[in-house]
């Protein structure tokens, strides 16, 4: 009989968990909303309490002697050895907090539970999700880039994730692509993230349009009031034949592109599996950023590239998380 796992995925807005069977996938799944305000602590206890009723409830069906553990997913930096997470984006009041720890405490002390834990980076277990049971099946090494409000990364080799020395591997958002440029984020100048995070996006949509010369078919998406402006109003004007959005696109493409050049070059890595809500703009991105690839690369380094949109959605985490546990 095959083994299962319950696999959670922590942000900032919402936590999504669920029951994953080693050859089935997904059985139950279960989205709330963080409880941001209580802190680490409240959250561990909401984490107890989710992975509890889980448990037991498919232990009514499933054979407890099989479960393999609970993966956790979270953003911020993760050691994975120590299962410490330190500095969360959009966790207010965490710092340095050893959460495989206090979780395993709270639902021993709480719940009357002795389950195994495991914790990561929420980034490297969705790429170690699209490895195991998505896009990334058929690769042996590949970056996966996570485009939304930010942008991440996870890197697989030889199919095992890799965290580096510190484990901060993978933080493609922070890499430099102008040291001198006019982008910020947290602090940094010329970041990837600055330029194609979706404020960066929208930054160079509201510049292109002003400075064109012909008008576009987003005002009018937008209510004329960039307030308002979204990445959806630009996938939907670029897809109806607007000149100005397509241009955004390619923009924004061509510096994803850049991005995965500098990835390529330093690792040798060709196979590049790309998700998150913005990637749902689909070629829009995809076919300028190949191209960005291949002209920014010597010929000797085309072999084997590849591009490819992410297979699992948001429930990439899910997935990673509870794949960690199978080993």
């Amino acid at each position: 009989m095959s083994q299962w796992a319950i696999g959670i995925d922590v942000g900032g807005t919402a936590i999504k968990a669920a029951v994953v069977d080693k050859e089935r996938g997904i059985l139950t799944e279960r989205k709330m909303p963080t409880d941001t305000a209580s802190g680490p602590g409240g959250i561990v206890v909401q984490l107890s309490g989710i992975i509890a009723d889980l448990y037991r409830e498919a232990s009514r069906s499933i054979e407890p002697n099989h479960f393999a553990g609970v993966g956790v997913g979270a953003p911020g930096a993760v050691d994975v050895v120590k299962g410490v997470l330190s500095y969360p984006p959009n966790l207010p009041g965490w710092r340095v907090f050893p959460l495989r720890d206090e979780l395993q405490r709270c639902l021993h002390e709480k719940e009357q539970l002795s389950l195994p834990v495991v914790l990561d980076n929420d980034a490297n277990l969705a790429a170690f999700g699209e490895a195991v049971y998505g896009a990334g099946r058929e690769f042996q090494d590949f970056l996966m880039v996570t485009l939304g409000t930010g942008v991440g990364g996870g890197i697989v080799l030889n199919r095992k994730l890799y965290h580096g020395a510190y484990g901060t591997a993978g933080e493609v958002g922070f890499m430099i692509l102008d040291f001198d440029g006019p982008t910020i984020h947290a602090g940094i100048r010329g970041t990837l993230e600055s330029f194609i995070g979706k404020k960066g996006i929208l930054a160079i949509a509201r510049q292109m349009i002003d400075e064109s010369s012909t008008a576009s078919a987003v005002t009018a998406l937008c209510g004329n009031d960039y307030a308002q402006l979204s990445p959806r109003h630009l996938e939907q004007a670029a897809l109806d034949g607007d000149e100005v959005s397509l241009a955004i696109w390619h923009r924004v493409g061509s510096l994803l592109g850049i991005g995965l050049v500098n990835v390529a070059v330093l690792m040798d890595i060709r196979k590049f599996v790309i998700g998150g809500g913005i990637s749902a703009a689909g070629d829009l991105i995809f076919v300028p950023a190949l191209a960005q690839l291949r002209r920014s690369m010597l010929p000797s380094m085309h072999e084997g590239l590849e591009l490819v949109p992410a297979l699992l959605g948001n429930k990439a985490g899910m997935y990673g998380a509870a794949a960690l546990c199978f080993g």
